[in-house]
């Protein structure tokens, strides 16, 4: 049988489907996809600060609840640059990358189904959320007692003699007891993004506990990088329409209007936050915003969203996801007698991975141009030179991808 690149695919469908569910072994089904599992393979180790090295290692037994996924690509988010750059989790030496999707090559014997009960099978495509703690609050229906930030995510493991435990590698070892998704009718690019638009699907969730935001809202989203921009796509396909970017960069706003925002406001043509509020203003026709959500890192950022806030609207802050310092605000004029509702928003839920794969669906459905987020693809041999790039801001999301 003559097994290319072009009907690999199908072949493994095929020979799946004719077993009608039943296990498939992982040398029998690595066969049909015509790849042999390799005894080793490479992970780019962060060794030390801003430092990089692909070290090769041997590819250990699976257990029976393991599987062994080959990596395909793995989103940089700023949680990696802050770690390439000042590890201030002290993970050193990691294996980073938790952005990643992947094909699955090998499984244990009792590995049927994914976190929602999906069949899973050799030749899958998967996106893992979290490895759950025996914790009774962190499950898959109820997440209203504690949210996944109690829980640990590959990429931001420390190392052990597994090694395999980030998306930056050829091939990630999924363990018993970690959430996963069969994501098989994705493509590429959109499940790099599962895990970014995750975060923000969950932010608008937590947004709509307020009551506040609602179809006609007039909603401001500050700051524009990849959560920002994401944010408003969230929005926009939920009915929102009525949306001020506000940003320093003129291509990022730009972008933001490609995603939804039907006006922005550059901070850096405003003298102040009272003239800054004004050109808020003026995007909304004259009036301040029902609700904000602030998605920067910045604590000035923090401190000036309160004024582009009416009287009894809401704010969800999701933009620390590190110390970025304190914020200096007046509680009686931003919050007390405004009486504004705030929340929030911290990583997110299994049920919001879920959320996200209709998500991205839905925004491919009505033409938001989702992929154009990913602006630089790097092999892993450039993993350095992709952290640098997203350190330096040149693009939007930056993406380590595998041939």
């Amino acid at each position: 049988m003559d097994v290319n690149s072009s009907n690999i695919e199908e072949i493994v469908r095929q020979v799946l489907d004719s077993m009608k569910g039943g296990a498939v072994s992982a040398p029998v089904a690595a066969a049909v996809a015509g790849r042999e599992v390799p005894k080793t393979a490479r992970v780019a180790m962060l060794t030390q600060l801003e430092k990089f090295e692909l070290k090769e290692f041997a590819i250990p037994e699976l257990g029976d609840n393991d599987m062994l996924v080959k990596v395909e690509g793995c989103g940089v988010c700023g949680t990696d640059a802050h770690e390439f750059k000042r590890d201030p989790f002290g993970l050193i030496p990691v294996a980073l990358g938790h952005e990643g999707t992947g094909e699955i090559v090998k499984m244990g014997k009792n590995v049927k189904v994914d976190s929602a009960g999906k069949p899973l099978h050799v030749g899958d495509k998967v996106v893992t959320c979290v490895t759950l703690h025996d914790d009774p609050d962190i499950t898959m229906y109820d997440m209203n007692k504690q949210n996944v930030g109690a829980a640990d995510v590959y990429g931001l493991l420390p190392d052990d003699d597994v090694h395999f435990n980030g998306w930056f590698a050829d091939y990630i070892i999924v363990r018993g007891g970690s959430s996963v998704f069969n994501v098989s009718d994705l493509d590429l690019d959109s499940r790099i993004l599962i895990e970014p638009c995750a975060v923000l699907i969950h932010a608008v969730e937590r947004a709509k506990t307020t009551g506040i935001l609602r179809f006609n809202s007039r909603v401001v989203v500050q700051g524009c990088g990849p959560i920002g921009l994401i944010c408003i796509a969230v929005l926009r396909t939920m009915g929102v329409e009525n949306i001020v970017a506000v940003d320093g960069e003129n291509k990022r706003l730009e972008f933001a209007r490609q995603m939804g925002a039907n006006a922005t406001v550059n901070f850096k043509d405003h003298q102040g936050i009272e003239a800054l509020t004004n050109g808020v203003k003026a995007a909304f026709g004259g009036y301040l915003a029902d609700f904000a959500f602030q998605c920067t890192g910045s604590p000035v950022a923090h401190a000036n969203i309160y004024k582009f806030i009416r009287n009894g609207g809401g704010l969800c802050e999701l933009g620390f996801f590190i110390n970025g310092g304190d914020a200096t605000i007046n509680p009686h004029f931003d919050i007390c007698s405004k009486e504004i509702t705030t929340v929030g928003s911290w990583v997110y839920t299994l049920r919001d991975y879920a959320t996200t794969f209709d998500f991205l669906k839905r925004a491919k459905g009505i033409g938001l141009p989702m992929e154009k987020l990913i602006t630089h693809k790097f092999p892993l041999e450039q993993i350095n030179e992709a952290l640098v790039t997203n350190l330096k801001m040149e693009g939007l999301k930056i993406a380590v991808v595998n041939k």
